[in-house]
């Protein structure tokens, strides 16, 4: 096939008398030819087909493009059966619902204009009214959830059967602390005085995208080294170790060594595979570890410990005692409290994560539920977490959504904000890495929302995964990354009285790592040198927030109340999410802290 050009386009396009006034024009028209693989003749037939039934179209790259998009891209879907059905299945240049509805009518037109109706066939009427509003958008404009219809998101609008008709609305399935006569509402004017802000600061807090995929190995294993030095210290002073021997050196007698956790092949880790790496100053060397003299243990992947035994071979340590990490000292405000301020009014805060759809529809019902809750209880604060458009949903895997995941991602937000207009409440969002429109990548940078109102901008707070928010003097750690579930699969344990879930959440405080796993899942990218200075914990938090797909709680662990609210969704059916009371206090005389969570529920959306 001789490639398409302009002389051989403007010789076709003489001979049916169209005219070509525009050298750009032919230019975009020899694109087409190359981009669809259309030979020159053909090309020029479809065109005046094409503006046969359009009442005679100049020949312009504005003509051009529609053409472009209303036949030709067309024509490419529909040669194979197969396609058709599928014709949303990718991205496309359409932003709004009318630009589609358009796009089908002035299709249907066109292929009218090239078939014959057959007996008793419905011929659409080719007169219009002067402004016509096809049955569709009048349908959108009359619902009610305008912003959130799933027929802006998917071209098939089915709502979840099963999430409408699920029961136990409403119903508390965790209870933390004395809820006997609470009232489950905010302040007299929510949000109103209530300051939230990142505990680094905005100089000292991941606040933008960075560049990553660039890290080397040599600069992990540094980070790894200095992680193993600090929390070395610490435990060298908290349990008075006067030095550590190196791992791999014979010794005779009983020895302390220090060193992180691993394991000595791919799989998972169990008692006969542990080995402990030392770090840079003790060698860097790796020996197996003997567990059975010790009466109880938990350990993981990653976990930094220092562990007395007997090492007479220089092959293998037969540990005799473990040493832990020791948590970091709660938050304690630069200015004292009066004693009128601690009796103030209690805080109430919501806490909720995505998904916010079923897994069987894009409709966004349980969003608009969950608005609808924060509009009744009207909490003083909203702590949502991704994932806001699901990179795991299905209909979102197969590409069957009409629109781009950062509109669908913003119009939610829109959704949440204006819905709570009336509320003013205080709003917090924190990105997932299941967030398909987002930078997978961990630490994750905060939203960006530039089309936000700046009115409304100041009861908004974008926080990056993972945060340590202050709010009214009370700390919050969250992370949006489901790191119970990742631990869970890699931690093991013997004799230990507490359950899985209170050993998890004490090693990360001990550990001072809202990521202490070594290697990460398989779903985490991590960069090493932002996790460095973002990923550690700067305190242990008064409230930390672990949103997991293992079963919800509320617990007290080392005086730090974790809160795992569940997921607003579980496949096709409701989920859970979780109010707290938060009431700030003043450090008592005999200098024992009080945990501000007064109390706390998870209820059924």
């Amino acid at each position: 096939m001789a490639p398409a050009t302009a002389a051989s386009l403007k010789q076709e396009l003489e001979t049916f008398e169209v005219a070509c006034e525009d050298d750009s024009a032919l230019d975009k028209m020899v694109e087409l030819c190359i981009c669809s693989r259309t030979q020159t003749e053909a090309m020029v037939n479809e065109w005046v087909a094409y503006i046969a039934t359009k009442g005679g179209l100049k020949l312009t790259v504005d003509n051009l493009e529609r053409f472009e998009h209303e036949h030709l891209n067309k024509r490419n879907k529909s040669k194979s059966s197969s396609k058709r059905d599928d014709g949303y299945n990718r991205p496309r240049d359409i932003h709004t619902l009318q630009d589609i509805i358009k796009a089908e009518e002035e299709e249907e037109s066109l292929l009218d204009a090239y078939s014959t109706p057959g007996k008793g066939s419905q011929k659409r009427a080719l007169s219009t009214p002067e402004h016509p509003q096809s049955k569709r958008t009048l349908a959108l404009l009359t619902s009610p959830g305008l912003l959130l219809s799933p027929t802006n998101f998917s071209p098939n609008p089915t709502p979840s059967q099963k999430y409408s008709q699920r029961g136990s609305k409403g119903e508390v399935v965790v209870t933390f602390g004395a809820v006997q006569g609470t009232r489950w509402t905010g302040r007299k004017d929510p949000g109103a005085g209530v300051q939230v802000d990142l505990l680094e600061g905005p100089e000292d807090s991941l606040r933008s995208s960075y560049k990553y995929m660039f890290q080397r190995l040599r600069d992990v294993r540094d980070v790894l080294t200095e992680k193993i030095e600090e929390l070395g210290e610490k435990l060298s002073s908290h349990f008075n170790i006067e030095e550590f021997s190196a791992v791999s050196l014979p010794a005779q007698d009983r020895i302390a060594v220090l060193g992180q956790v691993c394991c000595d092949s791919n799989g998972k880790l169990n008692a006969q595979s542990v080995l402990l790496e030392a770090g840079q100053q003790q060698g860097g060397q790796q020996v197996p570890v003997d567990l059975s003299e010790l009466k109880e243990y938990s350990l993981f992947p990653g976990q930094v410990v220092a562990m007395e035994g007997m090492n007479t071979t220089g092959r293998k340590l037969v540990a005799s005692k473990l040493y832990e990490g020791v948590p970091l000292p709660f938050y304690t405000p630069s200015v004292k409290m009066e004693t009128d301020e601690a009796v103030a009014e209690p805080l109430n805060v919501l806490v909720a994560c995505g998904p916010y759809t079923p897994s069987d529809s894009l409709t966004y019902d349980p969003l608009i539920d969950l608005i609808s809750v924060i509009v009744r209880d009207r909490p003083d604060v909203c702590l949502l977490l991704g994932p806001f458009v699901d990179s795991k949903h299905e209909q979102i895997e197969k590409a069957q959504v009409t629109q781009a995941f950062e509109t669908i991602f913003y119009q939610c937000i829109k959704s949440v904000v204006d819905g709570t207009r009336s509320v003013g409440c205080q709003l917090v969002f924190v990105p997932s890495q299941r967030d398909v429109h987002h930078d997978f990548i961990y630490p994750q940078p905060p939203f960006n929302l530039p089309t936000l109102d700046k009115d409304q901008a100041q009861r908004v707070t974008l926080a990056p995964d993972p945060c340590t928010l202050l709010i009214d003097g009370v700390t919050y750690g969250a992370t949006s990354t489901d790191i119970l579930f990742h631990m869970g699969a890699e931690e093991i344990s013997c004799g230990t009285s507490s359950d899985r879930f209170s050993r998890i959440l004490n090693h990360m405080l001990t550990q001072r790592s809202y990521y202490p796993l070594y290697p990460p899942a398989e779903e985490v990218n991590m960069d090493y040198e932002k996790f460095q200075i973002f990923g550690h914990m700067p305190l242990t938090p008064d409230v930390l927030v672990v949103p997991s797909e293992l079963r919800y709680f509320v617990k007290d662990v080392s005086g730090c109340v974790c809160v795992n609210p569940g997921r607003l969704t579980k496949g096709q059916v409701g989920g859970t999410y979780c109010r707290l009371l938060i009431q700030r206090r003043a450090t008592p005389e005999d200098g024992k802290r009080a945990s501000p969570c007064l109390t706390a529920q998870v209820v059924k959306i």
